[in-house]
């Protein structure tokens, strides 16, 4: 009879948590909204269809690169469109789909606890540093 090791029992445990997240619905969304630059976009978006460049401006911070990447993963969620429309240069433009539309009041409850409770964040952060500091 084999006998398995303490090691080999917690990568068992650690791969079936894994997996149980790769599917956890909850999980899967707050990755996607914990991506640095989604909040910024979809607030963008909240209010119309942008042009590329209009969302590389307001999302300042972001990349070329990060910027299209997140753009990509909206569009293959679901959240956003992308439609180009035949010119010269094409123009291509961003829309919040009707499900990123429902995600908006998600968003705005979340905005608001944070602005009422950011405060309490920091001085607990300050609470916590000023006995951990060594």
């Amino acid at each position: 009879m084999a006998t398995t090791s303490t090691a080999d029992r917690r990568a068992g445990a650690r791969s079936a948590y894994l997996m149980s997240l790769a599917a956890c619905p909850t999980h899967r969304v707050l990755d996607r909204m914990g991506d640095r630059w989604v909040s910024l976009i979809l607030k963008e978006l909240a209010s119309g269809p942008c042009r590329y460049g209009e969302l590389a401006r307001a999302v300042a911070g972001a990349t070329q690169k990060m910027l299209t990447q997140t753009l990509r993963g909206l569009e293959r969620d679901g959240l956003v469109a992308r439609s180009v429309t035949d010119a010269v240069p094409p123009r291509v433009e961003y829309r919040l789909t009707p499900l990123g539309e429902s995600l908006l009041p998600v968003m705005a409850v979340v905005t608001e606890w944070a602005e009422r409770h950011i405060g309490d964040v920091d001085a607990a952060r300050v609470a916590y540093d000023s006995v951990t500091r060594r």
